[in-house]
């Protein structure tokens, strides 16, 4: 995958490419929201780990010892790609690459799929784990 020259790009083919003036603003959101919770909020990050494990040690690095529930929200790629034209305003090929790839090498707390349970069950599921 090729960087960004402009922050972010979502090629025909549904991958994302990212660049430098990205990931600046990326490490200026991941910031903001550790301040947040460290200042007391709750707060539900939803992330797509475009960058496997890197994604994940960066928000590792400023979540620090705050209580963190690590949850990875999986669909068959197939589903996901039919939820994706049904929706009309994704770009198409992107569920199907992101799939499995944004999952790869992630230590998850708890794992949910949404390919046939409903998202209030799965909802349900994440809130009894986090307490």
């Amino acid at each position: 995958m090729r960087a960004s020259n402009a922050g972010i790009e979502f090629a025909p083919d549904g991958q994302v490419i990212v660049g430098p003036e990205f990931r600046a603003l990326e490490a200026a959101w991941i910031e903001g929201v550790a301040a947040m919770a460290r200042a007391g909020a709750r707060v539900i990050v939803d992330e797509v780990f475009l960058g496997g494990t890197e994604s994940q040690k960066r928000w590792l690095k400023a979540l620090g010892d705050l209580r963190v529930l690590w949850v990875g929200v999986r669909c068959d790629s197939a589903i996901a790609a039919g939820r994706e034209v049904a929706r009309g305003d994704r770009v198409i090929g992107m569920a199907a690459d992101q799939a499995e790839a944004v999952h790869r090498g992630i230590v998850y707390d708890l794992e949910v799929d949404t390919t046939r349970t409903e998202s209030l069950e799965c909802a349900r599921a994440i809130a009894a784990q986090a307490g």
